[in-house]
């Protein structure tokens, strides 16, 4: 287990306060609190969005959303991987859209990690033998989130963490920010029913949030327009398909 450092005592983060400093606190998260949103790409898409006709998803509108009136989004950083064309040729074409269209929001920066393919055996449903299978796993995006969720929070970035995932593995660092650094972080959990998310990292945090696929409203109102322009005067448009 890492052991994180603990605020200088008297420290304006330290986690042990008076009640004037714990009203401080109140008063800057609830009217003054500087932002910075962490999206595991993969994690929202698939909990959220996939299969729906919400997919053209503007991350600041949605961080808006969810968060408290007054909220300052300080930045968004976007964690993802590049996806290859082996069962849909498009699937390539239609990632580098989006990652065109969130481009055009300020202060959103994207974070990569990597697919791994390798061959598995694992048992047939039906219970009559083993069978070879390829295999293929995201990489990275958890542990490059929580390190930047760690490197942000020890640089004063915010006051105020939005986690957009449903990762159990993400529960510690949150953990870890709010106690030893006396930060509030909150999850956003995208999952396929309010039933499901994460009791660990639920557990972890100030404030959650069910992103489930029945949330239509707050999801249509989160949509980039079809069409975008960006900074260099490219238009962009939503995949037909989308």
């Amino acid at each position: 287990m890492i052991d994180l450092p603990t605020a200088p005592a008297g420290s304006d983060l330290g986690w042990q306060r008076g009640p004037l400093q714990r009203g401080l606190r109140l008063f800057r998260t609830v009217f003054l609190a500087r932002v910075n949103v962490y999206v595991d790409g993969f994690n929202l898409y698939y909990g959220a969005v996939k299969g729906t006709s919400f997919r053209w998803l503007d991350l600041r509108k949605l961080s808006e959303r969810i968060l408290k009136p007054g909220s300052r989004i300080n930045r968004i950083r976007y964690f993802t991987a590049l996806v290859d064309g082996r069962k849909d040729p498009a699937t390539p074409h239609r990632q580098q859209t989006y990652l065109r269209a969130l481009g055009t929001i300020p202060g959103l920066t994207v974070h990569y990690g990597s697919f791994t393919t390798h061959v598995k055996t694992l048992p047939l449903e039906s219970g009559g033998g083993m069978a070879r299978v390829l295999k293929t796993d995201e990489k990275g995006s958890d542990v490059n989130l929580a390190s930047h969720l760690l490197l942000d929070a020890f640089a004063g970035e915010f006051e105020t963490a939005l986690v957009v995932s449903n990762d159990s593995d993400l529960a510690f660092p949150i953990h870890a920010v709010r106690k030893r650094l006396g930060l509030t972080v909150g999850v956003a959990c995208p999952v396929a029913n309010e039933s499901r998310p994460s009791r660990l990292l639920v557990a972890a945090a100030d404030f959650r949030f069910h992103l489930t696929r029945k949330r239509r409203k707050l999801l249509r109102d989160s949509q980039f327009p079809e069409r975008l322009v960006d900074s260099t005067g490219q238009e962009i448009r939503k995949p037909a398909d989308w």
